[in-house]
């Protein structure tokens, strides 16, 4: 927190291709590179938790963007949880259940939890997903998502501002499948209890908030995208190599 905030981000990312470059140096003549990047297995998400890394509360955008106790709050809550934590806290989950969900119980299977790419192209708008970074849940419902699913989840409140809706089982198979869903995730570390937020797309500032800027993947707020992240990386770590 010494430093200025793009010092500290490029920071991050000189010390990326400082390894990556090492290990290019180390191995170029086994490897026959040509112009691609090479790494090992340990170091195959290092670009990618970096990224998420400079994304972060305490180092994203300006200083317009977080207040300063904000970005303290969260330095001081990243330096003080366990490494695993501290991953999926910069890299969420991302978890389709609408179409889990939907299945009859006789025909439903377990739920698929792997972890889609955290970038708005994952979402689609006929979906309900679950964003969970290890402290909160973000539940996204689509704005295409059928009525139904909606009211069977959130009862006669499935049509109001979403930001006055406590999640509670309701008296559907729907709603108690998803408290399941989130009872299992929250069995996974019971150390910490997430607390749910509700999200509609295209309700802003709230789906901005919560979700939207917290895309890692993505483009947002001035700052590269991860395509966009690995082509500067890829760029440095061939200089002077």
């Amino acid at each position: 927190m010494s430093y200025k905030l793009e010092e500290a981000r490029n920071s991050v990312q000189q010390r990326i291709v400082k390894a990556l470059r090492e290990y290019r140096n180390l191995y170029a003549v086994q490897h026959r590179l040509g112009g691609r990047m090479i790494y090992p297995e340990s170091l195959k998400l290092l670009p990618l938790y970096g990224l998420a890394l400079c994304k972060s509360i305490p180092l994203r955008g300006g200083y317009a963007d977080a207040q300063l106790d904000e970005r303290c709050a969260a330095g001081y809550t990243m330096m003080s949880l366990p490494v695993k934590n501290l991953l999926k806290l910069l890299y969420p989950s991302l978890v389709r259940v609408d179409e889990y969900l939907l299945k009859a119980s006789s025909q439903a299977d377990e739920l698929d939890t792997s972890r889609l790419p955290v970038t708005a192209q994952s979402l689609d708008s006929r979906g309900l997903y679950i964003y969970d970074d290890g402290l909160h849940f973000v539940i996204w419902f689509g704005k295409m998502l059928p009525p139904d699913v909606a009211m069977n989840l959130l009862g006669g409140d499935f049509a109001t501002d979403l930001s006055k809706v406590n999640l509670c089982e309701h008296d559907s198979e729907l709603s108690r499948k998803l408290m399941k869903i989130l009872k299992k995730f929250r069995e996974i570390d019971p150390s910490y209890y997430q607390l749910c937020h509700l999200v509609r797309q295209g309700e802003q500032p709230r789906e901005g908030f919560f979700l939207l800027q917290n895309l890692v993947e993505d483009q947002v707020g001035g700052m590269n995208g991860y395509v966009d992240w690995i082509l500067q990386i890829h760029r440095q770590v061939q200089q002077n190599a």
